[in-house]
């Protein structure tokens, strides 16, 4: 695909999980609102909170002004603090104050994605992460948002008990996304030595099996080629990659076979969590 085209694939993809999302959550009683969900503390309220925050800081919207309460056990850093603040903004919001904000933001955004003549897919955007923040390509930028909106609404689905699109183009690119941080967690923060070769093999909606090499100088590589005799490998399904890479689950929690190296494999799962 050319550029052009890649960047109309993430907008659709975009467009399908967002919008997913309002589906599910348009016929919520209050009470419903206030479910937790796996994304550490935060509720449905939270989570859709979160997805419009980024999505008006985008457009431009200016950060709202709210202090923080001191007794938020999962705002540990500046990045979580970051998100928070417009997730506590909302936490006294009604439920159709909730959706109407929702379906409004979805309106601008779409209208801002069909009507861009400003930005080229390689030209430079600012990502709004706060102290993670920078200037990325446009397109790099569509793809993150897929990635983020995706990993949502699997979290509402999980909260709300009704499973679905883990087959959609948002779910394959977000299982794009999380295979290129394999040699991280790998590599980096598992530590596997030199040589190492580390086979994943996932089922499901986004099958694949892919390895992951450690060269000499301790770097992490990720390819299709499997070695007959890996010293680790793990295979699960796709939707325990996807929690487990995003950190909704601890290794203990997941259905996950392991062969070979025992304790390296361990060190691998502990530090699956891949993103922030």
């Amino acid at each position: 695909m050319t550029d052009t085209q890649i960047v109309q694939a993430y907008a659709d993809a975009w467009t399908q999980s967002i919008e997913a999302v309002s589906e599910l959550v348009a016929p919520l009683v209050e009470g419903e609102w206030n479910r937790p969900t796996e994304c550490p503390g935060w509720s449905v309220r939270d989570v859709v909170s979160h997805l419009i925050a980024m999505e008006l800081e985008i457009l431009g919207d200016p950060r709202p002004i709210h202090t923080l309460p001191r007794d938020l056990r999962h705002v540990v850093d500046e990045f979580s603090r970051y998100c928070e603040v417009p997730v506590d903004k909302r936490r006294c919001h009604t439920a159709p104050e909730m959706t109407a904000e929702l379906e409004y933001t979805i309106i601008r955004r779409s209208r801002a994605l069909r009507d861009n003549t400003r930005y080229a897919p390689m030209d430079e955007i600012r990502w709004p992460m706060g102290p993670y923040s920078r200037d990325v390509p446009y397109h790099q930028l569509l793809r993150t948002r897929v990635f983020d909106v995706w990993t949502h609404e699997q979290d509402l689905r999980r909260a709300l008990r009704t499973p679905g699109d883990l087959d959609t183009a948002a779910a394959a690119i977000t299982r794009d996304y999380l295979v290129e941080m394999l040699p991280k967690a790998v590599a980096k923060l598992a530590g596997a030595p030199a040589g190492t070769e580390v086979v994943f093999d996932v089922s499901g909606a986004q099958e694949f099996m892919r390895t992951v090499r450690v060269d000499g100088s301790g770097r992490g590589s990720v390819d299709e080629q499997v070695p007959l005799a890996p010293a680790v490998r793990l295979t699960m399904d796709w939707e325990t990659f996807a929690r487990l890479a995003c950190g909704r689950i601890p290794a203990s929690a997941a259905e996950v076979k392991v062969e070979g190296d025992e304790v390296l494999a361990g060190r691998i799962l502990d530090n699956f969590a891949v993103t922030p």
